[in-house]
């Protein structure tokens, strides 16, 4: 897709918002490619990094509204032939992918669309299953909001430090490096988090329960 390069190399705060709106739709926009790269350009006087991190989780509360929208009034059987068309392939996306969001949305309660967004593979899809559970918007905006907002200000932090000493011609291979670690210490959080939310739940249930 040359057109999402050409938007890649010309970072503004409305393409900032496009890319990230179509990163959390189903078309494949990485974003630490965008948000990393942007504040990096911001701690060189060129945007606002506070604003590069507002338009980036607004674009990605309108295009997880898209997903959630798709989810409650298509269905699952729409949604799953949307996966296995030829267009949904050149999207990345599978029947297997979506249930695996499925999955992950219904094991975890509501609290998953906020730490859905944290996770790789699973964040541009966890608006779906939020869709055909009908989950109140109010509740899906809130938790999609401050789990984008999180996300975003990671990357942001990422691109922020990585511009006192990583030259702009190496900032692409320093971002998957450093990505990789960011990855798995995010996922390392939302796994305290799930197991704080179960053992509350489990807890109150308990009290209940007596």
């Amino acid at each position: 897709m040359n057109w999402i390069s050409a938007l890649l190399g010309n970072l503004t705060y409305p393409t900032i918002f496009l890319l990230m709106l179509l990163e959390s739709t189903v078309v494949p926009v990485p974003s630490e490619l965008v948000v990393s790269p942007a504040a990096y350009h911001a701690a060189g006087g060129h945007l606002n990094v506070l604003l590069v991190v507002l338009f980036a989780t607004i674009g990605a509360d309108v295009g997880a509204s898209i997903n959630y929208v798709a989810g409650y009034f298509l269905g699952r059987p729409i949604i799953y032939k949307f996966a296995n068309s030829h267009i949904g392939h050149l999207c990345l996306l599978n029947q297997e992918k979506v249930e695996k969001s499925e999955k992950y949305f219904y094991d975890h309660g509501v609290a998953a669309t906020l730490t859905g967004r944290l996770i790789p593979g699973i964040r541009h899809l966890i608006s779906i299953p939020a869709g055909l559970s009908k989950m109140p918007y109010w509740k899906f905006l809130l938790y999609t909001t401050i789990g984008a907002g999180v996300w975003h200000s990671i990357l942001a932090g990422l691109g922020w430090y990585l511009h006192s000493f990583v030259p702009e011609d190496q900032l692409t291979e320093k971002l998957i490096e450093y990505g990789d670690y960011i990855k798995w210490g995010i996922i390392a959080i939302v796994l305290l988090a799930i197991a704080y939310f179960v053992i509350k739940r489990m807890r109150k249930r308990k009290t209940n329960r007596s």
